[in-house]
C-alpha cells in the first residue's frame, strides 16, 4: 500500500466529465485518443504508473474547460491492447489529491503539480461506517434502481463490505458531474454515504408512484 509521502508531486491528469474514481476502488477506461495513448505509454514508464482522474468544470466566458481542485489518482493495474491500437485499462484508486498548478510543457496531455496533504486516510486501511443501516439503505437502493432503470446482483450487494458498496455505487450511479464531485470530496465514508442517500432520495422525490419493492 502506498504512503502519501511516497507519491509523486507531478502526475498526468485525465479530465473526464462524470468519471469518478475513489481510493481502493477500480475504474475501467477505454483509451483511444492519441493524446491519452501517449499519456498511457508515458505512465507505463514510471515506477508509480499513476494517472489522475479529475472533473472538468465549465466556466462562463472561458475558452478551455477549467478543472476542479480535487481529483483522485489511480495506479494502472491492468491493460489490454486491441488490434486497432486502442487500450482497455483499469485504474485502482490510490489517493485523492489537490491540484496546485498545471505544468507547462510540450506533452500532448495535461500534467499537474499536486498535493496529497489532507488525504492520508486514502492510503490507510479500509474504512468502516459505524452508522450504516444496511437494510434501510438497500431498500432505498431498490427503489432508486427501479426509478433509473438499473439492475444488479442483489446477493452480491448484500454481502459487500461497507466501503466497497458505498464507493462502487458512488462511481456507478448515473449522477451529474457536480454530484459526482460532491461524492469525491466527502471527507469520510459516512459522509459519502449520507451524500449518496441524499442524491438517491432527491431522484425519488422527482418521481411519483414508485413502488416500494423489497429485495427478494
Amino acid at each position: 500500500m502506498s504512503k502519501a509521502s511516497d507519491l509523486p508531486e507531478t502526475i498526468p491528469i485525465f479530465p473526464l466529465p462524470g468519471a469518478l474514481l475513489l481510493p481502493r476502488a477500480r475504474l475501467p477506461l477505454h483509451i483511444f485518443e492519441p493524446r491519452y495513448l501517449a499519456m498511457l505509454e508515458d505512465s507505463l514508464k514510471t515506477r508509480e504508473r499513476l494517472i489522475g482522474m479529475i472533473q472538468p468544470r465549465s466556466v462562463p466566458g472561458s475558452e478551455a474547460p477549467r478543472l476542479h481542485s480535487i481529483g483522485c489518482a489511480g495506479r494502472l493495474t491492468a491493460f489490454s491492447e486491441t488490434e486497432d491500437g486502442r487500450y482497455m485499462i483499469t485504474l485502482s484508486g490510490v489517493s485523492r489529491f489537490r491540484l496546485t498548478a498545471e505544468v507547462e510543457g510540450f506533452a500532448p496531455y495535461r500534467r499537474a503539480h499536486v498535493s496529497w496533504a489532507g488525504f492520508e486516510r486514502d492510503t490507510g486501511p479500509t474504512e468502516a461506517d459505524a452508522g450504516f443501516d444496511k437494510p434501510a439503505f438497500l431498500d432505498l437502493l431498490v427503489r432508486y434502481f427501479r426509478t433509473v432503470d438499473l439492475s444488479t446482483d442483489w446477493g452480491s450487494l448484500k454481502e459487500a463490505e461497507d466501503e466497497l458498496l458505498i464507493n462502487s455505487l458512488s462511481m456507478l450511479c448515473p449522477f451529474a458531474p457536480e454530484e459526482k464531485q460532491a461524492l469525491l470530496e466527502a471527507p469520510s465514508l459516512s459522509t459519502r454515504r449520507e451524500t449518496l442517500v441524499t442524491l438517491m432520495e432527491f431522484t425519488l422525490r422527482g418521481q411519483s408512484g414508485t413502488p416500494e419493492d423489497q429485495i427478494q
